[in-house]
């Protein structure tokens, strides 16, 4: 079973206005209710692509009450702990630029901590684990670390796609896979990385860390995936860019679809993109018709390390 974990999520709630007056009054139109956060983001693109997982992490409130209603109502399972306090709303005004108000996450007590890590203590060798997005500011900045040990304890297979900071504490411990994109990678080294060879240079310093799948987005210049002794390249497929929020996990989500569909590699790799780069063109994540509709047109290039 794949469990993914949101640590902080929110509803996200999209407005569209013609103009964005600051200190006034604006009136929006076509208001969007979404539940948030990449764990989620993976939950759902996973379900859209015929795979089932388990999302977990913490809720509270109506706020919290309207995010499980809104997965259970896609036949997603849930298992969140439930918590003091509500659940964070992120405002996104779409006007000519657009604007994002993030609202606070909630009070997470220790017994809450206690209780996600009793539940990862449950799982096993044939689970998944995906930890995404950011710490809740009531967390402890070890606590991803805190989670992986556990997890690691239980040989469950981990997936991290978080930012640099947290992927650097985490080096060294068994990871299955991992997903920076090209400037979260550069910083991991204090660099640059401005194309595809330079990702693949960088990229192979994970895999000699142990890890077993680095898959690297390029944003509009595609992605990179090394696996073992080889390097996998794609160009991102042409379309119009309507929405970044949620791409990345829709790429993760891809892959581990692919992973237990039984794929090869490198139709892994082509789902991921395919899925990332649909959600990309659309304004909430990808159906499958529109993953399905971009898998022909991604060329893969394979090289050898």
């Amino acid at each position: 079973m794949i469990y993914t974990c949101t640590l902080n999520p929110s509803i996200d709630y999209i407005l569209h206005l013609d103009h964005f007056t600051a200190g006034g009054l604006n009136r929006g139109e076509n208001p969007h209710y979404f539940p948030g956060g990449k764990g989620i983001n993976v939950s759902r693109l996973l379900k859209t692509l015929g795979i089932s997982s388990t999302a977990l992490g913490f809720t509270g409130g109506f706020t919290g009450s309207f995010i499980k209603d809104a997965l259970e109502s896609e036949a997603i399972k849930t298992d969140f702990i439930e918590v003091d306090g509500t659940t964070r709303i992120n405002l996104k005004l779409k006007a000519a630029d657009e604007t994002e108000i993030n609202g606070p996450g909630p009070v997470i007590s220790d017994r809450n901590k206690q209780q996600l890590l009793d539940q990862i203590e449950q799982l096993t060798d044939h689970d998944t684990l995906v930890l995404a997005g950011s710490l809740a500011k009531a967390l402890p900045d070890d606590f991803y670390k805190t989670m992986v040990k556990t997890a690691n304890q239980h040989d469950v297979k981990i997936v991290l796609d978080t930012s640099s900071e947290a992927l650097k504490a985490m080096i060294g411990s068994p990871l299955f896979l991992v997903k920076p994109n090209h400037h979260e990678l550069a910083e991991l080294y204090d660099t640059t990385i401005s194309s595809s060879a330079e990702a693949i240079t960088y990229g192979k310093k994970l895999l000699n860390e142990g890890i077993t799948h680095v898959l690297i987005s390029m944003g509009g210049a595609g992605a990179v995936y090394l696996h073992d002794d080889v390097a996998y390249t794609a160009k991102a497929p042409v379309g119009d860019v309507l929405n970044t929020v949620g791409a990345g996990d829709s790429t993760v989500a891809g892959f581990l679809a692919g992973i237990e569909q039984g794929l090869s590699n490198d139709e892994c790799f082509r789902l991921a993109v395919a899925s990332g780069s649909a959600t990309a063109f659309s304004h909430d994540l990808a159906t499958k018709k529109d993953v399905e509709a971009l898998l022909p047109k991604i060329d893969v290039v394979e090289t050898t390390l």
